[in-house]
């Protein structure tokens, strides 16, 4: 079976590839696990100066497994889950991510703590948390707000509504827009350009930009994470998620 996340450096750049195209790269416990422990390494490997995350060009996430979640009763703080959202918000080397096609739930938030985002014009972001009788995760609730305006950000949280690649760039969620075919090429190109900047000043730069967030970050993503598993519980979740369920199988 081939591995769900594939790493691939060249020349500092180190390359995190999704590699679930048959459940559209929806993120189970061993992708998290894998991506923690190569995020980790790469934080202490001096020769990884920049991390590109990605998908294929048709799919960057569908967001959770949702068949996997449902076996959660709460997100305790050794939860992969858990860890691969501090150790994601903590990382301190530059982190490009390039978007296609469905990037849903984390898929989306995820892209708030990144430096780069690049989206294909075949992108589109969701988030359904309260679809799905849920709530936001991620420190979405936080940097959302900021990054595009109260209103703007409860309308995507409230109604779910999806968003193109367009009206995401629009609203400076994304660095550029481009042909699906050429997004994956665009991100490799910029981050073999950012990795051959110098190290340390990269990683101070980042760090100052990141850092009157950096403790509000932490301390939401366990609030939300709080909220998100006493909702994961409830009946509104649990039908929710079976109904989709359902209807997908």
């Amino acid at each position: 079976m081939a591995p769900t996340i594939l790493v691939e450096q060249q020349d500092g750049l180190l390359t995190l590839t999704l590699n679930r195209p048959d459940k559209r790269n929806a993120l189970d416990t061993g992708m998290y696990q894998a991506l923690t422990a190569a995020l980790q390494q790469a934080s202490q490997d001096e020769s990884v100066h920049v991390v590109l995350l990605q998908g294929q060009a048709t799919c960057f996430t569908a967001g959770n497994d949702l068949a996997d979640f449902m076996g959660k009763t709460t997100l305790e703080a050794d939860d992969p889950i858990l860890q691969f959202l501090h150790a994601f918000a903590d990382f301190p080397k530059p982190v490009i991510a390039a978007v296609a096609g469905p990037a849903v739930g984390i898929g989306t938030t995820l892209l708030l703590h990144c430096d780069l985002v690049y989206l294909a014009d075949n992108a589109r972001l969701q988030l359904p948390f309260v679809e799905l009788g849920l709530v936001p995760e991620f420190a979405s609730s936080l940097l959302l707000p900021r990054a595009i305006g109260h209103l703007k950000a409860s309308e995507l949280l409230l109604l779910a509504e999806v968003m193109d690649a367009s009206e995401a760039l629009r609203l400076g969620l994304a660095n550029r827009v481009v042909a699906a075919d050429e997004l994956l090429g665009l991100a490799r190109e910029t981050g073999l350009r950012l990795a051959a900047k110098p190290p340390k000043a990269l990683q101070k730069s980042k760090a100052l930009l990141k850092q009157e967030l950096r403790q509000a970050v932490h301390f939401v993503i366990d609030m939300e994470a709080r909220a998100f598993s006493q909702a994961l519980q409830g009946e509104e979740a649990q039908s929710r998620i079976a109904r989709k369920l359902g209807r997908r199988d």
